[in-house]
């Protein structure tokens, strides 16, 4: 319950600060005088957009505060859930500074309006003939249901049930459509990956065979050069390595005369060694040499293969195209794992379907238990507000498909008088009869759930006499188990509250201001009588507001 309220620079209000209290509070004033203001502030703690034009003094922040006994809703986890200090006295408030920006407060931590929009859901509900409108939308029509089926939890577990099959849905569209555009691919694929495997293709190849290649396609001029090297080397009398032998001889007898001629001894052995080891390497490469045309024709058919796949497939080695060939069987075999991922999803949304039925059909059969109760309760307390002849003809038909709460289309049907046709609740009923038919549905739904505060805001719009006794009667027995406000022009409701607030304007200098005052018994004694009299109030008016307190 909101325990108290507090205004500052908002409107017409300079400063405002009231306490409430539980049980049945009502709220009356002239056409004008700030019930609206109210109404606005406290939108304002709901997590509504703030408008600087709210400000009064354009210079000043206007900051509105709330205090709400929350220790009966259970909100505890929904606290830690958004990491906010749990208080069973919760403070909200919201700030609108001079620049326009607007802060929102639950506790001292400052939070956004999403978060206080769904907290303030719990605690706090407004309702005027526009929201009576909201009857006629089939999801409050179905709330209305399940909290007399007392489906909430099926509904809950359906839900999440529902978001998983929803989920393996939307994956197994994706991968059907994946695997519908891998099959068009597929038969390209696996060409390329069957040319490439064919190649037979080994990391570093490419180098070795265009080695091979120039050596084969060469032979006769290596062979002549390397003859001819070895007839430099090797000739008897005047080749270089004879000719170095005698160099060699020579250094020996004069080796020990001087440092000098040893050293150039030892350079000159040197170079017999390595021209010795030369002639042998020589000799090798010959004996190795051989023209063989076959061969050659097998590289170059095998160099212009790798030439042509790296030409087609855009790269410059077998190392790209060996990337390539791995690439090419992950995307084929990707296939294979995607109709094995399908046949997963199928079955698992196939299970799925089979728990989301089990859930609709017992949320079904506990509607089709509740709509008679709902019935019978909405016409006892409608023929109590001056609808004897009311009749509703609720339907609910379990379907195929799968909705948020189950698998059910509703029919609300309305008729207000004998002999009139059933139609849609929105296209038949009045703003009067809606008025009525709102505060019956709510005095119903405290029997079965936890209710935020209600605030009721001229809901009495288009009924009066005895019919508005009968609903103050009402609000009154909703108020032994919730907070209840009704801001109405009608004495006969009014009478009806535990206690009684008064807006009014005042006038300071050359500013007016809305101001809220709790009254007390003589007060509310002549405010009532104003309210069936007018301004000037005449004793038969004061007696009438009398017998109506009493």
């Amino acid at each position: 319950m909101i325990t108290s309220l507090s205004i500052k620079n908002y409107a017409l209000i300079e400063k405002l600060s009231i306490d409430f209290s539980k049980g049945f509070s009502i709220i009356t004033g002239e056409t004008g005088a700030g019930k609206s203001i109210i109404l606005g502030a406290l939108g304002l703690i709901q997590g509504k957009r703030a408008d600087l034009s709210s400000l009064k003094n354009k210079d000043d922040k206007c900051v509105i505060e709330a205090h709400f006994e929350i220790s009966k809703y259970k909100l505890a986890s929904f606290f830690k859930d958004n990491d906010l200090d749990y208080e069973s006295d919760t403070i909200i408030r919201r700030e609108i500074l001079p620049s326009g920006k607007s802060r929102a407060f639950i506790n001292d931590s400052p939070v956004n309006l999403q978060l206080l929009q769904e907290l303030t859901i719990f605690l706090i509900d407004i309702h005027s003939q526009q929201q009576t409108r909201e009857l006629s939308d089939e999801n409050v029509q179905f709330e209305i249901i399940d909290a007399i089926a007392k489906n909430q939890d099926s509904i809950q577990e359906y839900q999440s049930t529902l978001n998983g099959y929803k989920a393996d849905k939307s994956k197994l569209n994706s991968f059907i459509k994946k695997q519908a555009e891998a099959i068009k691919e597929q038969e390209y694929k696996t060409f390329l990956l069957n040319e490439l495997v064919e190649a037979n293709l080994k990391s570093g190849e490419q180098e070795l065979l265009e080695e091979e290649f120039e050596k084969l396609n060469n032979v006769e001029i290596i062979k002549e050069a390397l003859d001819k090297s070895l007839a430099i080397a090797n000739e008897e009398q005047i080749g270089v390595l004879h000719n170095l032998k005698e160099i060699k001889v020579a250094m020996q007898k004069i080796a020990a005369y001087s440092p000098d001629y040893s050293v150039l001894l030892e350079r000159v052995s040197s170079l017999v060694i390595e021209l010795d080891d030369i002639t042998e390497e020589l000799d090798r490469c010959t004996d190795k040499l051989i023209n063989d045309p076959e061969q050659l024709e097998f590289i170059n058919q095998k160099l212009q293969l790798i030439y042509n796949l790296q030409k087609k497939h855009q790269v410059d080695s077998v190392d790209g195209l060996l990337e390539i060939q791995s690439q090419l069987d992950d995307a084929i075999s990707e296939l294979g794992n995607l109709e094995s991922d399908i046949e997963k999803l199928t079955l698992s949304i196939q299970e799925k379907a089979i728990i989301l039925d089990n859930y609709a059909t017992s949320i079904h059969d506990n509607r089709l238990i509740a709509i008679p109760v709902l019935t019978n309760k909405l016409i006892t307390i409608l023929d109590t507000l001056g609808m004897p002849n009311v009749r509703f003809d609720i339907q609910v038909t379990q379907g195929e498909s799968y909705f948020a709460n189950g698998k059910d289309e509703l029919q609300f049907l309305f008729a207000a008088n004998k002999g009139t046709d059933f139609g849609l609740l929105r296209k038949v009923a009045s703003g009067g009869e809606m008025s009525r038919i709102m505060l019956a549905v709510k005095a119903i739904l405290a029997h079965y759930s936890k209710l935020p505060t209600l605030i009721f805001d001229e809901i009495d719009t288009g009924v009066s006499g005895e019919i508005a006794i009968k609903m103050g009667e009402i609000m009154k027995e909703m108020s032994k188990t919730m907070q209840i406000f009704a801001i109405t022009h009608l004495p006969q409701i009014a009478a009806k509250g535990n206690v009684h607030f008064k807006v009014f304007k005042s006038t300071v200098g050359e500013d007016t201001q809305s101001e809220l005052k709790l009254l007390s018994n003589e007060e509310r004694i002549v405010e009532i009588a104003q309210m069936l009299s007018g301004t000037v109030v005449s004793d038969s008016a004061l007696n009438h507001a009398k017998a109506l307190l009493n």
